[in-house]
């Protein structure tokens, strides 16, 4: 693998965000400098690592590729529970004819960022340790850098190969630990396991170092404890340590309480939410990662995209109480499309919007399924009727799996934010999409109310891919779920599959 250091990159990408408001991002101009000016203080040391952080997720590949966030988009657009219309954006993940293909843009770009990000990270972590300046900050950065470089291994962990319960030592990615430079050497696929244990590792060095940290409430970008053991819950479960994964997720939601049923109504746009444990704050001149919000919006008019709309069928999972459900509307123009109104831009006229990364929601999700993948029906249930009291929803009294009514519950409370392909991949599911049709084979014919009472009818519209590129069906384990890897990659790196 042909790498060089990137940390100027990153501190190129701080200089940007110098304009936005400090109290944000609380960044500086600056301009690529040599490693000796970025480690002299502690102070310099902390600009580089915000301009890593922006680095994924303030950096345009394409208006399709704003950042690394799109990611969480490309997940969802193949799964279940997203119909997809052909506007510009997401329309080849959710045939998936794009992310199995190593030649496609997005795919260099999800690699690219993780990648130059963790060697960033390698960097930063190589040189922390002699910055001098205050030690208690000096052992903050070093934590948050340590989780950041988890992270990114997770992520890789999650879409570069099955999950550990279908194949523990399938190929995955390669395993950097230490600063590239133009003749490194580039590395085989660790396996998935060894991927995990990655990740771990650098989330579990991290949260000693972050215990004493408290950020503000403007400052939810920044990694702190409850982040670290959000991402080690999520780390956990996916590699099917279910007892761990209750522990981090209860230390990750404290302090954290369940938003109200008027909060969940608000558009998922502003880290003020109380439930929100990490998000990415955004600002009229800084809003790359809100970009996401032109697909993901379906209601707004500045929206550009407006292409992320539900399943028909995903609507029937709800009870009519819940307070999600309301946010459910068919579209009277067009085809007739339902509408899940869960995101919204907090200020269409600046086009800005709050980038939500994790939620205590999450954390009790994982928490329940934790319990019930170690065979606690009775506790898995306690923790999942805490979630659906919080959204007026009806309670769990058993019957059926409890296992699949959690990840059940975790597409109804999670939608748009990321977890489709994850779930899918980690349990080892398969995708399942099916006409919208009547059960004579018609068109399904929907009864819109108006609000001067009329009646509007419009054809139901629903998912319009509903088999694999080469005309198979939808299968578990199926090729098509995992992410490529680049084609430069394959071209510059001679051991990648050795």
């Amino acid at each position: 693998m042909k790498k060089n250091r990137l940390l100027f990159i990153a501190i190129f990408a701080a200089a940007v965000l110098a304009a936005c408001n400090k109290d944000y991002l609380n960044t500086r101009p600056t301009n690529a400098v040599p490693d000796d000016q970025v480690f002299n203080t502690v102070d310099n040391a902390e600009t580089a690592l915000t301009g890593i952080w922006a680095y994924m997720f303030e950096t345009y590949f394409t208006f399709a590729v704003p950042g690394i966030k799109s990611l969480d988009l490309t997940s969802d657009a193949m799964g279940s529970d997203v119909a997809l219309t052909t506007s510009y954006g997401f329309r080849d993940s959710y045939t998936f004819n794009e992310m199995a293909d190593n030649t496609k843009n997005r795919v260099s770009a999800y690699w690219t960022i993780l990648y130059k990000t963790i060697d960033n990270c390698n960097n930063f972590l190589s040189k922390i340790d002699k910055v001098p300046g205050d030690d208690a900050k000096r052992k903050l950065l070093k934590g948050q850098a340590s989780a950041l470089r988890g992270w990114c291994y997770l992520t890789l962990a999650e879409f570069y190969s099955f999950g550990v319960t279908t194949n523990a030592s399938g190929k995955s990615v390669p395993i950097y630990t230490d600063p590239a430079n133009p003749s490194t050497p580039g590395k085989a696929r660790s396996t998935v396991t060894q991927v995990y244990q990655q990740a771990i590792s650098d989330l579990q060095a991290a949260v000693p170092l972050l215990t004493d940290y408290s950020r503000s409430g403007t400052q939810k970008f920044k990694i702190d404890a409850n982040v670290t053991n959000g991402l080690l819950a999520r780390a956990y479960l996916y590699s099917n340590q279910p007892d761990k994964a209750i522990a981090a997720a209860v230390a990750a939601r404290n302090g954290y309480p369940l938003m109200s049923g008027d909060d969940y109504n608000k558009g998922f746009n502003d880290v003020s939410n109380p439930e929100w444990i990490w998000g990415q704050p955004q600002t009229p001149s800084q809003n790359v990662a809100a970009s996401t919000f032109n697909f993901l919006d379906v209601s707004t008019p500045v929206a550009y995209y407006k292409s992320f709309k539900a399943d028909p069928w995903f609507q029937g999972y709800f009870d009519s109480t819940d307070v999600r459900f309301r946010l459910f509307q068919w579209s009277t123009s067009g085809p007739g499309a339902l509408l899940y109104k869960k995101f919204r831009f907090r200020d269409p006229g600046a086009m800005v919007s709050d980038v939500v990364l994790m939620r205590s929601a999450e954390m009790y999700l994982i928490e329940a399924e934790g319990y019930a993948r170690t065979s606690n029906a009775t506790k898995a249930a306690e923790v999942l009727n805490v979630l659906r009291t919080a959204r007026n929803s009806h309670l769990y009294g058993g019957g059926g799996s409890v296992t699949d009514t959690i990840l059940l519950e975790r597409r109804k409370e999670l939608w748009g934010e990321g977890f489709s392909l994850v779930d899918i991949i980690r349990t080892g599911g398969t995708v399942v999409r099916k006409p919208f049709k009547s059960y004579t084979g018609a068109d399904s014919i929907i009864n819109v109310p108006q609000p001067d009472g009329s009646i509007v009818q419009v054809r139901g519209v629903g998912h319009r891919t509903l088999k694999l590129p080469d005309g198979s069906a939808f299968v578990k384990n199926s090729s098509y779920y995992l992410f490529a890897v680049p084609i430069a990659e394959l071209q510059n790196n001679p051991n990648i599959n050795n």
